[in-house]
This record gives structure tokens, C-alpha cells and sequence, in this order.
């Protein structure tokens, strides 16, 4: 019988080359990109992982995060920008000096250019005098703990590619969100949950889904990870009752060994994110039950949020983000849908826009109250906003609305580094325009990496070819905002 042949001699020659020494090909390829600028994941191997803290490029104001995102587009001439001469003009064509070359959702079937004066009563509040409407009796107040700004400004006018656009500095799909790109510059506090966390209320998710928090290009580890606030936090997390612990530390134990050999012999970055993924999970069994468990928390916290232990809200979500922070988890985003207010069915100012103001004034102050009462709030930036704002016209349709609006719309932000009790910008009488000191998204967003240590000309990625960052090549950071 004739000896079995040498098992060499059957390989291919792809074979060899990607085995040989560690994989002579691989490296080869590695070292071709590298030299070019071409192999994303040699920028990602030297960040440590989201659950490693490490340094910005300079001393940072705020530490974590919470985004509140009121995903729809809050209109700001019933909550914040109050304007009395567009209610002497209620009803009255906006001057055609105004919409001369713009452009507005809907405008060939809902589009109106009459002027709308809002029904709400706005009153100054604080020692600041920021005027507030009679719709937000919790916020009124916490006005001399916030910064109210009146002349935010974005790029895009329908919710989807405004959302990513809010959330990624870009209406592209593919990019990374604002949450990932502050975790992989300068990763997270905590071991035992994910450095960026989402939660979610109202009647659906955000338009855009997952995107909102995706990673884009950065490594899949960098992600948002949604958390549930009630039940099982992560669906199929709990382990098997029949699977006890030694046997799964086993098993994780095995995939890790298999994964380590297929990431020394390909250098996928992905396959560092998958271990980390499988040890992440492990160790949210214990960490992510312990923490939606809001038992602990005295009558006096839960009454002072309106949270109902045994339901969902919005307000339960703003407790279990101050608690994420308290863990040390780096940035924590909130949804809450649904703000459009078109003026069709579901979406009235009359009659809707009223309960979803209601469903998130409390929650929204309590968390600032909370977070300065723990000494938290100095640590911690929170950021109140949507996608864009609403025109000072009317809809054409069956009840009052009003459209999107990118040119003028009002965030607020509080804590971590910001200058508190004031109104920062000024639109024009009708709201429609800022005419001073304009906030745009990009100039947001510069300011926020700005407040956490990072310089946003500096936090850059390479994928293919290019230097990406989350503010592009625009972006300017609103001093007056800085305390």
C-alpha cells in the first residue's frame, strides 16, 4: 500500500500562504495596507475597548453623557421660543422674504404659509427669566440649571436622514454615531455593561432604527447596545436553568481559545469584538438584571421622577440612565417618540402634542435634580433635543400642525461643563431664523467632544483612504455655552 501523501503537497497554494508562519500572506497584506492607509483595523488596535478609560487630548469637563432624544422634532414656539409678534400675526401669509429657495417637507400637499401663533402661555422662569411655556411646569424648574439654546440648526428636513444626520453628523448610512465615536476615543468606566447604552420609549422606535447607534466603520464593539426596563434586559441573556456556572465558564472559556486562534491567524479586528462580546454578556447575567431592579430606590427618588415600578415609561428610563452613569457607563441615549406634529391624526398640537410634552417634562427634571443632588450633574452632560424644529406656519391639514424646520430649533443642556441659567442665541421675531449665535449640528457636536476631552479634528478614523471624524470637516465650538 503506498504511503499516504504528504498533507503539504495537498494544500493550495492559498492554503499555504494564508498558514505558513503565521499566515505570510496575511501579513504581507497587512503590511501593503498599512503602508497605503488602507487596513482600518490597524487605527482600531491601538484603542484598549470600550471598557478600558483612557485620556482625551485635553482635560475634559464631563465624563458621561445622557442624550435625551425626542425623536420627531419638538416644536419649540409651544415650549421655548416665545414670540409675540407671530401671535399679533396669527393667521397673516409669512413675507415670501422668508421661503424665497427653501425647502420643506410635504409642500406640494400640506405646506401652508400662513402664520401660526401658538394657544400656550409662556411665562419668564428662574433667576434667568428664560421664557417657558405653561406646557412644561417641571422644567420651569430647572431653567436656572440649564442652558437653553434657541438657534440650533441641521441639514436635513425628513426625519430619517435628520435623525442619522443628529446622531452621526452625516445622512449617510454607514457612519458612526456620536455615542460610538466618544467610546472609542475615550472608552468607558465600566467593565460590566456596555460603555454606550440606549433606551427606548413611546409608541414605536425612532425612524432609522438601529443606525441611530450603530458603529458604522468603527469596530462593532464601539455599537449602542439597546437595554430593555422591564423583563429580561437582553433577550436570551439569562443562562439556561439546566446549564449551571462552571459548565457555561467552560464553554465561554472554549469559544474565547477557538476565537484567539482565528484572530492570531487572520488579525480581524472583528474577532476581538466577538470575545469581548461573549465576555460582556457573561458578565451582564449579574449586572444588567441588578441594575433595571429599581426596588432599591427610596419613595421619595421614584415619586420624584412619577415612575410607576411596574411600568415602562420614559421616566423610568431617565432613573435607570442616571443609574447607568453612577456604573460608570459612558454615554446613555434615550428615545421618545412620537413629536411630529403635522396635524393629522395622532399628531395635533391640540390635542397630542400635550401628552407627549406631559410623558417627558417630569423625567427630564427630575434626572437634572437628581444627578446635582448626588453630585453627579458637574461629571455629566445632558442633552434635550430632536432631529429639527417646526415653521412659525401652519399645516394644511384637518387640525393644527405644523412642519419640519431646519433653519431655527431649540435644544437645551445641562451639567458636565455647561454655563447654567441662560438663553444662549436669538431667532428672528417670527422664530424662523437664528440671527444670533447659530448652533449647528456640526458645531454641536464638536462641542460636546470638546466638553469630554476630545478634540473633534483630532478624533479621526481611516476607511478607505480617508480621515473620517464625526464632525467632518465642519464644526466650531460654542464657547458661550462653556461655564
Amino acid at each position: 500500500m503506498p504511503p499516504a501523501p504528504d498533507a503539504l503537497l495537498q494544500a493550495t497554494r492559498r492554503h499555504f500562504f494564508s498558514q505558513c508562519s503565521m499566515g505570510i500572506g496575511s501579513v504581507a497584506l497587512a503590511s501593503l495596507m498599512a503602508e497605503r492607509g488602507l487596513n482600518a483595523a490597524s487605527a482600531a488596535a491601538a484603542q484598549p475597548g470600550p471598557g478600558v478609560p483612557t485620556r482625551g487630548t485635553h482635560p475634559a469637563k464631563a465624563k458621561n453623557v445622557i442624550f435625551l432624544f425626542m425623536a420627531g422634532g419638538p416644536s419649540q414656539l409651544e415650549l421655548f421660543d416665545y414670540k409675540p409678534v407671530l401671535q399679533k400675526l396669527n393667521g397673516q401669509p409669512i413675507p415670501q422674504s422668508y421661503i424665497e429657495g427653501k425647502r420643506f417637507a410635504f409642500m406640494g400637499s400640506s405646506h401652508g404659509v400662513k402664520l401660526l401663533g401658538t394657544r400656550k402661555e409662556f411665562k419668564q422662569r428662574g433667576q434667568s427669566g428664560t421664557w417657558v411655556s405653561d406646557m412644561l411646569p417641571y422644567t420651569a424648574g430647572i431653567v436656572d440649571d440649564i442652558s437653553v439654546v434657541t438657534t440650533c440648526q441641521t441639514t436635513l428636513f425628513n426625519h430619517a436622514p435628520a435623525k442619522l444626520f443628529m446622531n452621526t453628523g452625516s445622512g449617510q448610512f454607514g457612519r458612526p454615531s456620536m455615542g460610538s465615536w466618544v467610546t472609542y476615543g475615550i472608552g468607558s468606566e465600566s467593565s460590566d455593561l456596555p460603555g454606550f447604552v440606549v433606551l427606548q420609549s413611546g409608541p414605536r422606535g425612532p425612524r432609522g432604527g438601529a443606525v441611530n447607534w450603530g458603529s458604522g466603520f468603527l469596530p462593532t464593539t464601539y455599537q449602542g447596545v439597546p437595554l430593555r426596563s422591564q423583563g429580561e434586559p437582553i433577550l436570551n441573556l439569562t443562562t439556561p436553568a439546566s446549564v449551571d456556572a462552571r459548565s457555561q465558564r467552560r464553554v465561554i472559556d472554549a469559544v474565547r481559545g477557538m476565537n484567539m486562534k482565528r484572530l492570531v491567524a487572520t488579525g480581524d479586528d472583528e474577532i476581538q469584538t466577538r470575545i469581548n462580546a461573549y465576555e460582556m454578556a457573561y458578565r451582564m447575567q449579574s449586572s444588567a438584571p441588578e441594575l433595571i431592579d429599581i426596588q432599591g430606590e427610596s419613595k421619595a427618588t421614584l415619586d420624584l421622577y412619577g415612575v410607576d415600578p411596574t411600568q415602562p415609561s420614559f421616566a423610568r428610563n431617565c432613573l435607570l440612565a442616571r443609574r447607568l452613569v453612577e456604573r460608570g457607563v459612558r454615554f446613555v441615549q434615550l428615545y421618545h417618540t412620537n413629536w411630529d406634529s403635522h396635524g393629522g391624526k395622532g399628531e395635533t398640537l391640540e390635542d397630542d402634542f400635550p401628552k407627549v410634552v406631559h410623558q417627558v417634562d417630569q423625567g427630564c427634571a427630575a434626572l437634572i435634580h437628581d444627578l446635582k443632588s448626588r453630585g453627579l450633574l458637574e461629571e455629566t452632560l445632558v442633552v434635550w433635543g430632536g432631529e429639527f424644529g417646526r415653521t412659525p406656519m401652519g399645516e394644511n391639514r384637518d387640525k393644527t400642525g405644523r412642519n419640519h424646520h431646519i433653519d431655527a430649533f431649540t435644544m437645551w443642556f445641562a451639567g458636565g461643563g455647561i454655563k447654567p441659567g441662560q438663553t444662549y442665541g436669538k431667532t428672528d421675531e417670527l422664530g424662523f431664523d437664528g440671527v444670533e449665535q447659530k448652533a449647528h449640528v456640526h458645531d454641536i457636536h464638536a462641542t460636546l467632544l470638546h466638553l469630554l476631552g476630545l478634540d473633534h479634528e483630532k478624533l479621526t478614523f481611516k476607511f478607505q483612504g480617508r480621515d473620517f471624524r464625526l464632525t467632518d470637516v465642519h464644526g466650531e465650538i460654542l464657547h458661550g455655552l462653556l461655564a
